[in-house]
């Protein structure tokens, strides 16, 4: 595996409308830095709210989210778990839209449902979450970053102009 091009991967998710409802300081909010720590294989951080926005009912300094960076060997482990054991068991899983790289080269994926990793059991699992991932290579460039990815087992969906040629 050439993971030596890829400078980190970033994992976030946000708490959303779970943070209005009642308990979710005491209960949801450690079960979820719990589950999201197992995925991740260290501890994420708390990402407070930086201003007041009374229209979404949050105050600065709320969490609105966790986040976590992996780089290194957790970083090679989370990614061929992520490419490996998850991405399988995404329901109508059919690839990655290669649209979904940006001009940098990072690669955003959305997970829908947290469960989709072997280290969370859906029958122990209080609650549902998604979360993003998001590959950050070396390189700066899109076409360079997509044959990267490729490289590194990620599936990809065909392009577009292939499949109306074919």
């Amino acid at each position: 595996m050439r993971s030596q091009s890829l400078e980190k991967i970033v994992i976030n998710t946000g708490v959303g409308r779970q943070a209005q409802s009642s308990g979710f300081q005491e209960n949801m909010m450690p079960s979820m830095l719990v589950e999201l720590s197992a995925i991740t294989g260290q501890k994420a951080q708390s990402r407070p709210a930086k201003k007041s926005i009374a229209g979404f009912k949050v105050r600065e300094g709320n969490i609105v989210g966790f986040k976590a960076t992996l780089r290194g060997k957790r970083m090679n482990d989370f990614l061929y778990r992520m490419v490996n054991v998850a991405l399988p068991r995404v329901r109508d899983f059919r690839g990655i839209d290669p649209r979904q790289i940006d001009k940098a080269g990072n690669l955003t994926i959305g997970f829908h449902d947290h469960t989709v990793f072997p280290e969370i059991s859906p029958e122990d699992s209080k609650f549902d979450f998604g979360f993003q991932v998001t590959l950050i290579p070396r390189l700066r460039d899109r076409e360079e970053a997509l044959k990267l990815y490729k490289e590194l087992g990620v599936p990809m969906q065909e392009a577009e102009d292939q499949k109306s040629n074919g």
